[in-house]
């Protein structure tokens, strides 16, 4: 049997040719290769049904679950996978591997591609599915790019982060020993109810490896953990909603599945989120540098939908005295907006509220040393709106089924290639005509009554919607590369891979209540990086842990990513002004090691003392909360080279501690900064 080896940075994956198609022969440690075990099949199994391949259909398996489920046109359903011979190819230095699957029954052909790289351990797959008929469409009601054959079995710990809106990236176990898991979103975006990533560990907690699995898709998904009782592979599979959506090819056509990501790690959970966190930096990121992570402050909070440009100004000339990079004006800036029933689509500035339009806000905004930003919704429109009026065709609708309203609002359907070339025109007209350098895009509601009927290929409005945005977030990367995008729906609606490499930052949830949001940031930084993790200093109360806070604990647990602020600044005195530009400051001093530090967190944020800590290769910060009477505090450091010796600086100047010290018994925590959180960094002294 053929083989073919891709090495990550720490893992080797193998994969064999076979009668039944590509297979899985080892995924992880090199040193420690174990082949996935023979499963053991009855009459009731076809051999593809036992057998860990990385891609199959109904009709090639019988009893198990499949990736693909195609109709052709003749009313036979499925498709006979066979791996075309001599088709499986190394690429790129032994780091890219294709191979082709022909179904002759269905007329289908699958190109099956993946990718590993020596800087990260991450697996890249996906397929390409073609149709090779002469005559007729292939009907995809399941399209998932791959299959993960996970050897944690039998069964598996899955850990997952569910939510909902203001309450996103909550972090929950199931003990799966047999059956279904399944998540995922109807939404036509990515959702606050499920993150498209998981990780699997086995059952009885042994070995310490930890296996991930992640979609990058930012529309309608499905995932799929299918745990086959007494089999020791668990398998993943993950693609666009196969409840909501269907993809029809056409003879000759073809449809590139989303991309699956998989990660594997020695070092059990924490290890695993920090390999996601290296390849999202490493990989994904654009770069981690400052002039895209800028300390921001937006309106929002502080005006609503009452802008107006000499309050706009005032705002500005505090948010430029305590630190703030860029000056963003939120909702309310476009014609007839003011409320949340009128102006989406009209995107030119309100002649009521900016006689002149907006370029005295902007220029304002520059002589006060900061850059210029704008919030927008591309994706959306009012019924109240001249778009709306112009173009009734151009939202989402199902027959003569009445229009849904959320938010006072329907959703374009960016599948339509003249709403796509409208909205590419509006962000180029924008981004021109203004000196804007941040943009942060929002999506307001779901998608409901997806579809176009009349189109035979509507039924795939979810893929077009998404590739639709994609493009528009590229053409955003490459035409206005001096633009910070920060990307953003609801909250935390759209927070994927896929969104990843085409943002800056991302904004995880419009719950700002200080405490709540470190609960959401504590699940965040689980699966993502906290250089795209925006968070802000509101007045905001908090919905769910009500326990009070000071100043400085809000602005502490914004430090834990990349610090904005959204109150009402005019509403602080002075005193409190002069805090915020203490804190900005200590925030600048940090902000390299936050955003490029391997992360550990330390406790849960429901315990009496919770921390955060960042370690570079000189420097290691350690942001700290505490509850009421949590008495003096020591937090055991992670990392650390037992032989170094580190400073703490300002605090306790004269005390230099050695890395196992810190690493056993704690640094002391001297909550100088406020009684309930601190900021605590050590210099390395050799």
């Amino acid at each position: 049997m053929t083989e073919w080896e891709l090495r990550t940075a720490r893992s080797v994956y193998v994969v064999a040719e076979s009668e039944a198609g590509l297979e899985l022969r080892h995924w992880g440690d090199p040193a420690r290769r174990r082949e996935p075990p023979v499963a053991r099949r009855s009459p009731f199994e076809s051999p593809a049904d036992a057998a860990p391949l990385e891609l199959t259909a109904a009709g090639t398996r019988h009893a198990q679950v499949s990736e693909l489920l195609v109709q052709g046109p003749d009313g036979v359903d499925g498709a006979l996978l066979g791996l075309v011979p001599g088709s499986v190819a190394a690429e790129g230095d032994g780091t890219a591997l294709r191979a082709l699957l022909r179904a002759a029954d269905a007329g289908l052909e699958v190109e099956l591609h993946v990718r590993t790289s020596a800087a990260h351990d991450v697996v890249e797959r996906w397929a390409v599915l073609r149709s090779v008929r002469t005559t007729g469409d292939l009907q995809l009601t399941r399209a998932f790019g791959a299959a993960w054959n996970v050897p944690v079995g039998p069964g598996a710990r899955v850990a997952q982060l569910v939510g909902a809106w203001s309450r996103e990236f909550t972090p929950v176990e199931t003990d799966l020993a047999a059956g279904q898991l399944v998540i995922g979103s109807r939404q036509g975006i990515t959702s606050h109810l499920h993150s498209p990533v998981v990780a699997l560990t086995p059952r009885d907690g042994g070995g310490g490896e930890a296996y991930g699995v992640a979609l990058a898709w930012s529309g309608s998904w499905r995932m799929l953990i299918d745990a086959v009782p007494f089999r020791e592979v668990v398998r993943v599979s993950g693609g666009p909603d196969d409840e909501t959506g269907v993809v029809t090819l056409a003879p000759g056509q073809e449809f590139e599945t989303p991309h699956l990501l998989g990660a594997w790690s020695p070092d059990g959970m924490a290890g695993l989120a920090r390999t996601w966190r290296a390849y999202q930096r490493g990989v994904l990121a654009r770069g981690t540098g400052v002039e895209h992570r800028p300390v921001v402050y937006n309106s929002w909070y502080a005006t609503r939908f009452d802008v107006r440009v000499e309050h706009q100004l005032a705002l500005a000339d505090v948010a430029a005295g305590v630190g703030a990079e860029v000056f963003v004006v939120d909702d309310g800036w476009f014609t007839g907006r003011t409320s949340d029933r009128a102006g989406l689509g009209d995107w030119y500035a309100d002649r009521e509220k900016f006689p002149d339009g907006l370029a005295p806000l902007a220029k304002g905004v520059l002589e006060r040393g900061m850059r210029f930003g704008l919030w927008v919704e591309p994706e959306a429109v009012n019924p109240d709106s001249d778009l709306y009026r112009a173009h009734p065709g151009w939202v989402y609708r199902a027959g003569e089924r009445p229009l849904t309203t959320m938010r006072n609002q329907y959703v374009l359907d960016l599948g339509r290639p003249e709403v796509e070339e409208w909205a590419a025109g509006t962000l180029r007209r924008l981004l021109t005509e203004h000196p804007i350098t941040y943009l942060k895009w929002d999506m307001n509601r779901a998608v409901s009554d997806g579809g176009r009927p009349g189109d035979p290929r509507g039924r795939a409005w979810s893929v077009q919607h998404t590739r639709a945005y994609h493009r528009l977030m590229a053409l955003l990367r490459e035409e206005f590369p001096h633009v910070t995008v920060e990307a953003c729906a609801g909250g935390g609606g759209r927070v994927d891979n896929a969104v990843l490499a085409l943002s800056d930052v991302v904004w995880p949830s419009d719950e700002t209540g200080p405490r709540d949001r470190l609960a959401i940031q504590h699940g965040f930084l689980s699966a993502y990086p906290p250089s795209v993790m925006s968070s802000w200093v509101t007045d905001e109360p908090d919905r769910l842990d009500t326990a009070p806070v000071s100043a400085e604990f809000r602005f502490v647990v914004a430090m834990a990513g990349v610090l904005g602020i959204g109150a009402d600044p005019l509403a602080w005195d002075a005193a409190a002004r002069t805090r915020a530009r203490e804190l900005v400051a200590l925030y600048r001093e940090v902000r390299e090691v936050v955003h490029t530090g391997v992360v550990t967190r330390h406790g849960d944020p429901r315990d009496a003392v919770y921390a955060v800590q960042y370690t570079g290769p000189d420097r290691v910060v350690l942001l700290v909360w505490a509850r009421p009477g949590a008495g003096p505090v020591r937090v055991p450091l992670a990392g650390l080279d037992p032989a170094a010796r580190y400073r703490v600086p300002g605090r306790i100047p004269s005390e230099v501690l050695d890395g196992g010290e810190l690493s056993e018994a704690g640094v002391p925590v001297p909550f100088t900064l406020a009684a309930d959180c601190d900021v605590v960094v050590l210099d390395r002294v050799r």
